[in-house]
């Protein structure tokens, strides 16, 4: 089968790989649509800090059924979505039903080789049927759980002024799902073309480009009390600590982005305010299932944030291309 593989920072290769064999309770899936993410494009850049080379990324997955267990309710044929953070269900975090942190997760095309290829074996327990969307709409569900699981996260209230930083594909699906919350959503960006994004095919009425006042304008925007809760999905470590100063007093900041890197804060600040600071990492089922509802119901404008495609085979030349930000990426699917 195809496959592409990073051997290392900046090395793509279209490789013949054998066809996986599904062990027991393992389902067979014939990859159809892979998402990139920036995770992907951190592998890229060698900037991925829970990763080892080479390796096969992919973990926005959708496909077709080829083979799987009897029990597992799955057929040849159907269509389906992969929840790529493989859990041991044993570890502190797995027994509180926190399985997006286990102690010994594997995430598909990160700890272990993902689906940039046209076959993939994995547990059934990880594999869910589309419910009636595309296959195209299935592989954008990993990337807005993420974004469904901070906002719960943050716990978010109807009337609450929300700012997020950030409005990468994560920050725009935070928006999305602060918004269908009920949160009063702010954006902050460095690229007009995102927030203008956000604007028109989000809803986000309130948009603030990074400038030398956009601190004044996000405390004019909230009568000088700033928000009462921030996420950050900026990817940026200077972002993320300078983010602390939009918090209103009594607020809570949330943590998408990963960096492999020290953050910190300035101790007053962060005190004074009581700040809930709290870290949101992956997705779990429930957080999927939020996502796969709002879909059928029309509340995600997936074919708006879909900008971009290519084939397996061209996704060598295509992702270095993508990285650039005049390209304008919000989400390339890749068809297998």
């Amino acid at each position: 089968m195809k496959t592409v593989v990073c051997r290392a920072p900046g090395e793509l290769e279209l490789v013949e790989r054998p066809l996986p064999h599904a062990g027991a309770g393992e389902v067979l899936l014939r990859v159809r649509r892979v998402g990139l993410c920036g995770t992907d494009m951190h592998i890229f850049r060698g900037t991925q800090p829970f990763l080892q080379y080479p390796r096969v990324m992919g973990h926005e997955l959708s496909g077709e059924v080829v083979s799987a267990p009897d029990d597992s309710g799955l057929a040849p044929g159907d269509t389906v979505f992969v929840m790529p953070y493989l859990s041991c269900g044993t570890c502190v975090a797995c027994r509180q039903g926190k399985t997006n942190c286990c102690t010994n997760i594997q995430v598909l095309g990160v700890h272990r080789d993902g689906g940039m290829a046209e076959y993939l074996a994995l547990p059934e327990r990880y594999v869910f049927k589309t419910g009636g969307i595309s296959l195209d709409d299935a592989a954008m569900l990993e990337f807005l759980a993420i974004g469904a699981h901070a906002v719960r996260r943050g716990g978010v209230r109807p009337g609450q002024k929300v700012l997020v930083v950030g409005a990468g594909p994560i920050g725009i699906a935070a928006s999305l799902f602060a918004r269908l919350k009920g949160g009063q959503v702010t954006v902050l960006d460095a690229r007009e073309d995102r927030l203008a994004f956000c604007r028109s095919a989000l809803g986000i009425g309130q948009t603030v480009q990074v400038a030398a006042d956009d601190k004044a304008r996000l405390s004019e925007l909230t009568g000088g009390e700033f928000f009462d809760v921030v996420f950050d999905a900026t990817g940026n470590v200077k972002a993320m600590e300078r983010g602390l100063e939009f918090v209103a007093h009594g607020g809570t900041y949330v943590l998408v982005s990963i960096v492999p890197d020290r953050i910190s804060f300035a101790d007053p600040e962060f005190h004074k305010r009581e700040t809930s600071l709290l870290g949101s990492r992956n997705a779990t089922a429930e957080d999927f299932s939020e996502v796969l509802a709002a879909m059928q119901a029309g509340l995600v404008p997936t074919g708006l944030m879909n900008t971009h495609r290519t084939t397996l085979s061209g996704f060598v030349d295509a992702l270095p291309q993508w990285m650039d930000p005049a390209a304008g990426v919000i989400k390339a699917i890749v068809e297998v």
